[in-house]
């Protein structure tokens, strides 16, 4: 569903891909998704930090090195820790059946898809202003494994270039317009409350202030006339 931003969200897809088929399933084996509510359970707190910002986040995945079987377009692996990484938000339906494929095959439910109640655009902005970061650590990763004896690892390499190509290229547009799409959902700045003017104490005929109301009777103290002047 595109905004007049140009901004498409994903997950009013997302929420009918119940009870579709499973891409490329297993020959003559009716697998159906469920819905995304019952497998999409990863914690915000445990994401990665290296997920790009949007809706979709992987968090504390399996290390098996499924994700890529379902979504190479979408999905890289963590060398410390072998969980997965979304480093492509989804910009059409076919891709978010991908990305939810490559969610359902992870048997630990560690991806999510509430990044937009957490994501800000001072966030967002402080990720971008830190890629310099996940560019080295993607580059110095495609050098180790492009040339690795397991040929996992080789193709995990293939992900990594492409992140880096996504890194340089079409990203900053996407976050671009994910920023329109959040300042456009921020609440409205609240009223700024202003207090009542105060309201002058009354005067008596003599033009001074009277007493003051906060003050009790026996805080205020009379007024004294001066002594008439002795006669010469």
């Amino acid at each position: 569903m595109n905004d007049h931003s140009g901004y498409w969200d994903p997950l009013p897809a997302a929420r009918t891909a119940a009870d579709i088929p499973v891409p490329e399933a297993v020959p003559n084996l009716a697998l159906t998704l469920p819905h995304p509510e019952t497998y999409l359970t990863g914690i915000w707190a445990e994401r990665n930090w290296r997920n790009v910002p949007g809706p979709f986040y992987a968090a504390d995945t399996d290390t098996c090195w499924t994700g890529r079987m379902a979504a190479p377009d979408h999905v890289v692996y963590d060398d410390a820790t072998g969980q997965e990484i979304v480093y492509r938000q989804p910009r059409n339906a076919v891709e978010v059946d991908r990305l939810l494929y490559a969610a359902w095959t992870d048997p630990l439910g560690g991806y999510g898809w509430d990044g937009d109640q957490h994501w800000t655009p001072d966030s967002v902005r402080a990720w971008w202003r830190e890629r310099a970061r996940l560019r080295e650590w993607a580059t110095d990763l495609r050098v180790a494994w492009s040339d690795h004896s397991d040929p996992y690892r080789r193709e995990a390499a293939t992900g990594l270039s492409d992140l880096l190509l996504h890194l340089d290229g079409e990203l900053e547009a996407d976050l671009r317009l994910y920023l329109h799409r959040l300042e456009e959902r921020r609440p409205p700045p609240r009223p700024v409350e202003r207090l009542p003017e105060p309201r002058p104490r009354d005067r008596g005929s003599s033009g001074r202030p009277g007493p003051n109301p906060l003050r009790s009777h026996s805080e205020v103290t009379p007024h004294r006339s001066a002594p008439p002047q002795g006669r010469a």
